[in-house]
């Protein structure tokens, strides 16, 4: 793969974002390759985890690829977050734990993409998660918009959606939008073995439960042919 790499370690299987120096942003040929990878993990039935990580020291991921954006045309624009909205939508629903390891900036998209997530770690002293929808004048589309309430607190989802202020890993926390911080020495290591116990979980319960939680999206999930049973 070109965009990202994904291996199974024991029960977890590590999706590992290599396009950093492109700050790992969406187009149509990096969705191809995330919807590949989930192809891949849903056709393993086994008790798993998913962990997402980025090999980008400064990067995670900030979202729509913006340059590649600028040349399509409105109809492009248009299949484009039909696209990106499949695919964030996809992965709120997989019905295994689902956990991010935050280890750079998580902008727009990206943000959008780590709300999805059951899960979040993310780095101490790097990195910052913004809502920057506002600023770029891209509007969250109705699914994206029920993905970001997926976020515990809610008044802290009012003030990043409408303000799209950019906070660090302390103030995340503060906000609920990170369930812990660590040291870059320790971030991967503890979403690591945060994942392996939760890999211990029965999938099908697990997955069950969580659909539940998130069921309108669900629904939409299943609309779409994204949920077969």
């Amino acid at each position: 793969m070109t965009f990202m790499q994904l291996e199974k370690k024991g029960t977890v299987y590590v999706l590992t974002l290599t396009n950093g120096d492109k700050d790992n942003t969406f187009n149509p040929d990096v969705l191809a390759e995330y919807h590949a990878c989930l192809d891949q993990i849903e056709a393993d039935r086994s008790n798993a985890a998913l962990l997402i990580v980025s090999d980008h020291p400064k990067t995670f991921c900030n979202g729509i690829d913006l340059p590649w954006l600028q040349t399509q045309d409105g109809k492009g624009f248009k299949d484009f977050v039909d696209l990106l909205e499949n695919f964030l939508l996809r992965m709120a629903v997989m019905d295994l734990p689902v956990i991010g390891a935050i280890n750079g900036n998580c902008y727009a998209g990206g943000a959008i993409m780590a709300s999805a997530f059951d899960f979040r770690f993310m780095r101490a002293d790097r990195g910052r998660f913004c809502f920057s929808e506002v600023n770029i004048k891209i509007p969250f589309t109705p699914v994206m918009t029920e993905i970001i309430r997926l976020l515990p607190d809610q008044q802290a989802l009012r003030d990043l959606a409408l303000t799209g202020k950019a906070v660090g890993g302390e103030e995340a926390l503060r906000m609920k939008v990170a369930d812990s911080i660590h040291a870059e020495s320790e971030l991967l290591p503890t979403a690591m073995a945060f994942a392996e116990m939760m890999a211990e979980k029965d999938r099908s319960t697990f997955g069950n439960i969580k659909r539940g939680l998130r069921l309108g999206l669900s629904q939409t999930a299943r609309e779409r042919g994204f949920i077969r049973v």
